[in-house]
């Protein structure tokens, strides 16, 4: 019989010879007596500082390269920091140039031709420092008016929103009122209807377990009868009513009383019946009419919302359109050009 070995077993067997010969030399070597020096294994231990010398070795080159890396880019943020001082300090020799040669005072709004002394107009107060603007104060003043008018819009407008919030909520309270109303109407009706459903299933039992009694009591009377089937129960040829005997004249009564019942009762449910419909009929109309009076005061309201919101343009058009010859002088729009003392 022929053993076969699988690939895992040949590997596992090659590895276990490998341990063993291993374990076959270190013994040798430590057990001779002509290479055993010190009774350790030196040849491990040296291979053990030589792997340590290199693990060292290899940290110092890491360290090496890491901060050589760290002074290159040391040295590259200092050219750009120079490179871009060296740019801002030539746009700002630039701006220099450009408002000697271009922002004389022959081309200020202030100079005044006629004065050979290039002094300014009487009246105008001279600027204390080179670009500042003298009409700051009345535009502070215009800025402030102009938040002033729309922090007013804005609180208009979280009035008016504020406002809506407060109708969708008593809208949503109404409808659920209603709702809870209804349901409490569709509840009261069903338990209504459910009592008369038990009463008349109650009173048809009765009326089934009283019949039952008294077919009971009539049978039991006529069992010691001997009947002929030839001539019947009265002894007539012919005459054999069966077992389906005919009720005596108390019952038949209360089984027409009964019918009269049962039709009454039909009668009282279908009235029931239409005057819930009529009831939901009147329930649908009622949410129709609130729908449409709620949907009209919506629409009111938004008209309303929309003439507030015009009529507060208009009043901001008209403030607008009375500033507008002050900003039409141009000291504004040649101040805002000249010099770069705006805020926005």
């Amino acid at each position: 019989m022929f053993i076969v070995e699988t690939v895992e077993e040949r590997i596992a067997k090659a590895n276990l010879q490998r341990r063993r010969d291993g374990e076959a030399e270190r013994r040798e070597r430590i057990f001779n007596d002509k290479l055993r020096i010190i009774g350790v294994d030196k040849e491990a231990l040296d291979m053990q500082v030589e792997e340590k010398k290199k693990l060292k070795e290899a940290e110092e080159e890491k360290q090496k390269a890491h901060d050589a890396e760290t002074l290159h880019n040391s040295k590259a943020a200092c050219i750009l920091q120079q490179k871009e001082e060296k740019n801002k300090r030539a746009m700002q020799m630039e701006l220099v140039n450009y408002r000697q040669q271009h922002q004389q005072p022959r081309s200020q709004q202030e100079f005044d031709l006629n004065d050979t002394d290039h002094r300014r107009k009487p009246g105008v107060m001279p600027p204390v420092f080179v670009g500042e603007d003298p009409e700051i104060k009345n535009r502070l003043r215009r800025q402030k008016e102009q938040f002033r008018q729309w922090s007013n819009q804005q609180q208009s407008e979280r009035a008016a929103e504020r406002h809506q919030q407060t109708l969708e909520k008593l809208l949503y309270d109404q409808k659920r009122v209603e709702m809870d109303n209804r349901a409490l109407q569709l509840q009261t009706l069903e338990m209504e209807r459910s009592r008369a459903e038990a009463v008349a299933t109650k009173e048809f039992n009765l009326a089934k377990i009283e019949e039952k009694r008294r077919q009971q009591s009539y049978d039991g009377d006529n069992r010691g009868v001997d009947i002929n089937p030839a001539l019947g129960r009265w002894g007539v040829p012919g005459l054999c009513p069966g077992y389906d005997l005919r009720p005596p004249p108390e019952t038949l009564e209360q089984v027409l009383q009964f019918q009269r019942n049962q039709i009454e009762e039909k009668k009282r449910i279908e009235l029931e019946n239409k005057r819930e419909e009529e009831q939901h009929d009147r329930v649908r109309l009622a949410s129709a009419r609130s729908a449409l009076l709620l949907e009209r005061k919506q629409v009111k309201l938004s008209k309303q919302m929309r003439r507030h919101v015009e009529s507060s343009n208009f009043q901001l058009a008209e403030i607008q359109r009375q500033q507008k010859p002050d900003m039409e002088s141009g000291s504004d729009l040649e101040s805002f050009f000249k010099f770069n003392t705006c805020s926005r």
